[in-house]
């Protein structure tokens, strides 16, 4: 066998994501961009602020010595220190840059901290709908995923939680904003889940963390704002990226932060180092630290995503979709209008829209749309939306 048997059962069950992302090159070859409407990929359609340009060339005319070479695994101090002062402000929690790790995007950040604090059988229990590389990267570390319900509204159910927890729980793992549902826990909800935590770890005699899967944070509308993970729980991680609130998903930066309240705040920072090393990644590509460490609090336009949710989720209603409305993200995750999710993706594509099925989420009976394209695919889509649910109700 050319592959190994783990790489190949993994390859069968590889993401939907995907496959329409290539499904959608294919007919944009042959039908011409104008006429698919691709919302299989979460891939930003925004270019990068000015400022980021201007960043650029600053960085190019200074071009001191040694500024592309090694540098401490855990990244550039100067960008760590920076960083850690825009978070401290952003969590309301006093973090240093030893706090910090600049990490290859929020899928290092996850694997170096999986890495870090997973023994083999640990599970993670992570609410569904999740992003469905979650699976991958806790298999790279021999880690178990273990999925809760949510409920109707994709809002935390603490019941559920709390049966999940066990002997083997070593973290559990949000992702808010959601991919991809764009739900966002409120206060109330983290609270609850932070003294379910507690009073977990105090029972169970181990550590139970936080993960939050961050790179949505700064993606929001109609005044909603993210609660600070980082002052809610006092042992907790947050991993994001710059690739959606700067448009830079191929640059591959982020980092960690880790509440200063852990436990041995200093023997697990200095884990975090050495499994960003040992995994290869080495260190966070260093022309693109040295770029967000300047670009703190900087953002794309977000009234360009706003203006394609509220088009795009008007226009599903209208046609008689059962849709409930994102608060932040740019992913809307309809009710398929009949039970088999992939059947009805299948019914959309014969109109030329490339959705995901909610199956492939965990979260059956649903499909994602990924509306981070131009205004002008959501505006010409939506006759299509309209066709393909008039054919299933005639059946």
């Amino acid at each position: 066998m050319p592959v190994s048997q783990r790489v190949r059962t993994a390859l069968e069950r590889a993401s939907w994501i995907r496959k329409m992302f290539e499904e959608g090159a294919r007919l944009k070859k042959e039908l011409g961009p104008e006429n698919v409407y691709d919302f299989s990929l979460g891939n930003p359609n925004l270019d990068p602020p000015e400022r980021f340009r201007e960043v650029l060339r600053e960085l190019a005319q200074e071009d001191p010595p040694g500024c592309h070479g090694y540098m401490p695994n855990a990244g550039f101090p100067e960008v760590r220190e920076a960083v850690a002062a825009y978070v401290s402000k952003e969590q309301g929690v006093g973090l240093t840059a030893d706090h910090i790790v600049m990490t290859v995007g929020a899928g290092g950040a996850l694997n170096t901290v999986f890495r870090a604090i997973l023994d083999p059988g640990d599970e993670v229990v992570v609410p569904r709908p999740y992003f469905v590389e979650y699976n991958f990267y806790l298999d790279n570390h021999g880690g178990v995923l273990k999925t809760v319900a949510t409920t109707e509204g994709f809002d935390l159910r603490l019941d559920a939680l709390d049966e999940a927890i066990g002997p083997r729980t070593r973290a559990v793992l949000i992702n808010s904003p959601n991919n991809p549902t764009g739900k966002v826990y409120d206060r109330a909800s983290l609270e609850a889940l932070r003294d379910l935590l507690d009073r977990k770890s105090a029972e169970l005699e181990r550590r139970i963390y936080l993960i939050s899967d961050e790179p949505y944070r700064k993606i929001v509308y109609d005044g909603v704002e993210v609660p600070p993970v980082l002052e809610i729980f006092p042992h907790a991680f947050v991993c994001t990226s710059y690739s959606k609130d700067l448009s830079l998903p191929g640059e591959r930066i982020g980092y960690i932060a880790v509440s200063p309240r852990v436990d041995d705040v200093a023997l697990v920072t200095g884990a975090l180092t050495f499994t960003n090393r040992i995994l290869g990644y080495v260190n966070a590509p260093a022309l693109a630290q040295r770029v967000v460490g300047r670009l703190q609090g900087v953002t794309v336009d977000i009234g360009v995503y706003r203006r394609n949710r509220d088009t795009l989720y008007r226009g599903l209603l209208e046609a008689g979709y059962d849709c409930p409305k994102p608060e932040g993200a740019f992913y809307l995750f309809p009710k398929s209008p009949i039970e088999d999710d992939v059947a009805f993706v299948r019914e959309l594509q014969k109109e030329n829209i490339l959705a995901v099925p909610g199956s492939g989420f965990g979260g059956a009976g649903h499909f994602r749309l990924a509306y981070c394209c131009s205004y002008e695919t959501v505006e010409r889509s939506l006759p299509g939306f309209r066709r393909a649910l008039d054919r299933v109700r005639r059946g």
